[in-house]
């Protein structure tokens, strides 16, 4: 009589932890490019001195991307889910904090040219303007 070991039951066990251990890393790691736009995003923002023209914009984007960065690491995957929606809209709100403080600085700008452009005529005595 041929008696099998059940030794490779511990085999297949480890081996089946380990492919469905692998499998939950994978899926994080699916989520991740929605966590690196975001944070992309957030520093050409604060390249774009965001941070000091648009303040509440920044803190709301940032606060977005902490929270996609916390539910990224859940076990749940509806957390895992939201976290991928929560960086997709911190993004979005760094590239709107983004654009708001460099037109911003363009009407800032604007406004500058047009009073040096002000001083220019009158000490020329051309008065009007075009």
């Amino acid at each position: 009589m041929n008696l099998r070991s059940f030794a490779y039951f511990t085999r297949r066990l480890c081996a089946l932890a380990l492919a469905s251990g692998l499998a939950v890393t994978a899926h994080a790691q699916v989520l991740a490019p929605e966590i690196v736009r975001a944070e992309q995003a957030l520093m050409q923002a604060r390249d774009a001195y965001a941070g000091h023209y648009v303040p509440d914009l920044m803190e709301q984007a940032e606060d977005g991307l902490r929270q996609a960065q916390a539910g990224i690491q859940s076990r749940s995957r509806n957390d895992r889910r939201q976290a991928a929606d929560l960086a997709l809209r911190a993004a979005a709100g760094a590239e709107l904090a983004r654009a708001r403080s460099l037109q911003i600085q363009a009407e800032a700008t604007l406004l500058q040219r047009q009073t040096e452009i002000a001083d220019l005529r009158r000490q020329l005595g051309l008065g009007g303007t075009p």
